[in-house]
């Protein structure tokens, strides 16, 4: 039997993935084998394995943490929104179709066999499993058929740590606001408080923490400062897409536009580039907003004709179109899909019909009830003008798409086009137009920063320093946040909870 310890928050957006993330690092560095749990994820972001199936992006990166290969056992249950009240239901990493949330919230208990199946294939290898709740243990209009948070630490007996942002305030109010909400039996679970994000001189705390200890009855572990960390967020609520994320004292070389698409997924596609010296990433939603930047990048969506439609409505579409003359546009996913010609939904996978694409490439896409879920990996081959300086290199990801992309003209082809070892079009280069279907795609060594010092030498600029590696780069932040968390929290009573 694994050990086990349950991360909670009071409220999304706490912190909980990262220090699930920190904790499986952590225990990885003293000798363990580690793995995270979430019983169930609502996210937009996601991963997939090497066999083909779907989890979150976030537990990917925990994965990553304990220095394990990302699992489908590690998030059995992923929701995917498709519009404001449903979303796309996907268990054991194949979707099972959409469901409104007052029908999937009636079907959520029929899953738990699928949950308790995946957890228990993790106990057959780790020492110490790290769960992760969702949102808070306190919303008492869903407690009664709870799967993820305390409902899950009862299933696997877990002791629960619960954790509060003060960063966004009130934190005192938050955490003994949430124990007043739980029931007597899962207020026994909760072992100890965490404060998350603070900024400032923890001795001011101080008379706080002890009156939050006295009448919460729980001990408070460790007070987690605010920190500055390059690592993927999954939640649509990250700094990063708000561009309130502080990127410190750095003189911007070139700015990257990321638009910011309603159903924007797979956000950290886009990371590679956040993490680099001099090139600002800034995700936009109004086309006035493109005055500065050098390249923009349409990301994934997981509705492309709701977004494509979207993008035309707000002026974004002739305002990219404008920019695409005579500067970088690079699309991926969703985003590549918007660039052709025309998007075909015979399955209604979306919202059925078809919509005439931003004509940037000559392309068809015909949208279909299979998706594709595969990991890539291949070459850029003969790739021409500001791309040139990563032609030959080698990229590796992961596809993950419902649809099937093909030559709308012959007449028209464009310059490069890079297919799948099925004959599938996964990549296609035409001028300062890039379109691909692969998630990650600049995450392999220093591809990103070879394609920003492209950009800042055609301003007659470079970028500071050398090449960048991602890989290298994301491992050092992991043992970061490892080191900051292991220094304010408590560890040896964490270890002396484990169950």
């Amino acid at each position: 039997m694994s050990k086990v310890i349950m991360i909670q928050g009071t409220m999304s957006n706490v912190g909980k993935s990262l220090l699930v993330g920190a904790l499986c690092r952590i225990f990885k560095q003293d000798g363990y084998k580690v793995a995270p749990f979430k019983s169930q994820n609502m996210a937009l972001n996601s991963f997939v394995t090497a066999d083909g199936l779907e989890l979150g992006r976030a537990q990917a990166m925990q994965a990553e943490c304990a220095g394990v290969a990302p699992s489908v056992y590690m998030n059995p249950i992923l929701l995917k929104p498709t519009n404001d009240i449903g979303s796309q239901v996907i268990v054991n990493g194949e979707a099972i179709g959409n469901m409104s949330a007052r029908d999937y919230f009636a079907f959520k208990k029929k899953l738990v066999p699928d949950i308790m199946a995946a957890f228990n294939k993790l106990e057959e290898w780790a020492d110490i499993i790290v769960i992760e709740g969702a949102g808070s243990p306190a919303e008492i209009n869903l407690k009664s058929d709870d799967i993820v948070n305390m409902g899950m630490a009862e299933l696997v007996d877990a002791p629960v740590l619960l954790v509060g942002d003060i960063d966004r305030g009130g934190v005192f109010a938050q955490l003994l606001g949430t124990l007043e909400l739980l029931e007597p039996k899962e207020r026994e679970r909760v072992k100890g408080l965490i404060i998350n994000k603070f900024r400032g001189d923890k001795s001011l705390l101080d008379s706080g923490i002890e009156m939050l200890e006295e009448r919460g009855k729980v001990p408070v572990v460790g007070t987690v400062p605010y920190a500055r960390l390059m690592i993927d967020d999954e939640d649509s609520l990250s700094e990063r897409l708000s561009n309130t994320y502080d990127y410190g004292d750095i003189v911007n070389t070139i700015e990257i536009a990321v638009v910011r698409l309603p159903r924007i997924s797979n956000f950290t596609d886009i990371a590679p580039f956040e993490n680099l010296p001099g090139v600002k990433v800034n995700f936009i939603s109004n086309p006035r907003e493109l005055t500065d930047a050098d390249m923009v990048i349409i990301p994934g969506s997981k509705n492309t004709i709701s977004d494509l439609r979207w993008m035309r409505k707000s002026g974004m579409e002739a305002a990219l179109k404008r920019f695409a003359m005579d500067k970088p546009v690079v699309g991926i996913c969703g985003g590549f899909q918007m660039m052709g010609d025309i998007v075909e939904d015979p399955e209604v996978v979306e919202e059925g019909g078809s919509i005439r694409g931003m004509e940037l490439l000559s392309l068809k896409t015909i949208l279909s009830g299979e998706k594709n879920r595969s990991q890539t990996e291949d070459c850029f081959d003969d790739l021409t003008d500001v791309f040139s300086c990563i032609a030959g290199e080698e990229f590796v990801g992961y596809e993950i798409h419902n649809g099937v992309t093909t030559i709308e003209q012959e007449s028209a082809l464009p310059e490069i086009i890079e297919r799948d070892d099925e004959g599938n079009i996964i990549l296609v280069q035409n001028k300062n137009i890039l379109g691909t279907y692969v998630h990650g795609i600049f995450d392999n060594g220093d591809l990103a920063y070879r394609l920003a010092d492209s950009i800042a030498q055609a301003k007659g600029l470079s970028l500071e320093g050398a090449g960048v590696d991602y890989q290298q780069l994301k491992e050092a932040e992991y043992d970061k946040l490892a080191s900051i968390v292991r220094g304010n929290l408590d560890m040896d009573y964490i270890y002396s909870i484990l169950k």
